[in-house]
């Protein structure tokens, strides 16, 4: 017998404030599904999936990302660090040069 092919479901929608590339170009997101499920295109088993959209301009104003395990966790460590470097350079904040 094969194995058996479940969908997990697991999804979360975040707000976003920022700007998109989609196929007919720039658009401004509002929103971010995060999902860990079947892929579309990744050759895994289960990716984490993450859409930009606004979803007021229809399909076409959509990024999408399918990430592997260890692609994920590179990313987050790597958004983190950006963050912290930003920050300790005073690039973030109140004090940040305009």
């Amino acid at each position: 017998m094969g194995k058996e092919i479940m969908c997990t479901m697991i999804v979360q929608k975040v707000s976003v404030d920022g700007f998109g590339k989609g196929a007919d170009g720039w658009f401004d997101m509002n929103q971010a599904n995060v999902s860990w499920d079947h892929p579309f295109h990744a050759p895994e088993e289960h990716a984490l999936n993450i859409d930009f959209v606004n979803e007021s301009y229809g399909p076409g104003a959509r990024v999408a990302v399918e990430l592997s395990v260890e692609g994920a966790r590179q990313l987050v460590e790597t958004i983190q660090s950006v963050l912290v470097e930003a920050e300790n350079r005073g690039l973030i904040g109140d004090e940040a040069p305009g």
